[in-house]
Order: structure tokens, then C-alpha cells, then sequence
């Protein structure tokens, strides 16, 4: 369910009552504890934070003309997703969060390889989001995404 919205507002405007909430609420947490050098803005339908170009000129590997996505936030059919490049990127960063989120929530975590799926808003611990968030600057997920997706693609 990718969204046609331009702007992030209008985003959270076309959303369910219950989902603005929960998708609202996830954007002040992540917007309080993200470091500085992000750029929300809208990507691949949903809502989220990136690297602009005018940190690194080279934006996505897959559209160059994208900036370098890190999270985002969806309102999907059946669940809220919330998307974290740098747990799949990172290991220890992966094991942290898995770890923390079994002592955060009750409920098992259910993720892919970068989303975090919620069915219920209740379900979702923001405060361990908003962590999550403050764990990697631009210019650390800058190196992580070279040394991890950009030079492998290069390899293969």
C-alpha cells in the first residue's frame, strides 16, 4: 500500500484516525532522539528520514537521484512498519535492538530484514524507537551504507 502523497503532512492526513496517532506519535519520537543531518521527507510511498544530497552527493545506489534512505514509517494493511536500514546493516546494532525489544514489549518482534511490523499501535514501544533512532549520525550510516551495500554491489 504505497501512498501518493507528496508531503509528509498530507501523509498523515489520508491515514485512519488510529493510525495517525501511532504514526504521529513514532514521528516525535524519532524526529526528538534522531541525530542531526537527517531530512524527513516522503520515499518509496511512505514517510521517513534520509541523507540529503547535500551531505552525500551520491544518494542512493539504486536511483542516485533518491537520497541515501535510512528510516521510514508506514501504515500498511495489516500492521504500522517502521524501517531501520542500520539494523540491517549492522549486526551489534541488530542484536542490541532485538535484545532491548524482548525487555520493551511483551509481544514478540516481528521483523524482516529493516522493518519492525506492529498490528497494534499499543504494541509498539517508542521509546526504545526513539533509541533506536539516536544510534546512528548521518555520517555513520554514511560509512556503514558504503562498506556494507555499495562496495558489495560493486563485488558481485
Amino acid at each position: 500500500m504505497q501512498s501518493k502523497a507528496t508531503t509528509v503532512d498530507a501523509y498523515l492526513a489520508e491515514l485512519p484516525e488510529d493510525r495517525q496517532k501511532a504514526i504521529a506519535k513514532l514521528r516525535s519520537v524519532i524526529k526528538k532522539n534522531l541525530p542531526k543531518g537527517f531530512k524527513e521527507g516522503m520515499g518509496y510511498g511512505m514517510m521517513g528520514w534520509s541523507v540529503p544530497h547535500s551531505i552525500y552527493p551520491a544518494g542512493y545506489h539504486c536511483n542516485p537521484k533518491d537520497p541515501l534512505p535510512f528510516i521510514g514509517l508506514a501504515s500498511q494493511k495489516n500492521f504500522i512498519a517502521v524501517y531501520h536500514m542500520g539494523v540491517y546493516a549492522n549486526p551489534k546494532l541488530l542484536k542490541w535492538f532485538t535484545e532491548a525489544h524482548a525487555k520493551a514489549s511483551p509481544k514478540k518482534l516481528d521483523m524482516g530484514k529493516s522493518c519492525m511490523r506492529y498490528k497494534r499501535a499499543e504494541d509498539i514501544p517508542y521509546e526504545l524507537i526513539g533509541e533506536l533512532a539516536s544510534k546512528i549520525t548521518p555520517e555513520e550510516w554514511i560509512k556503514t551504507y558504503e562498506s556494507v551495500f555499495k562496495d558489495n554491489r560493486k563485488k558481485k
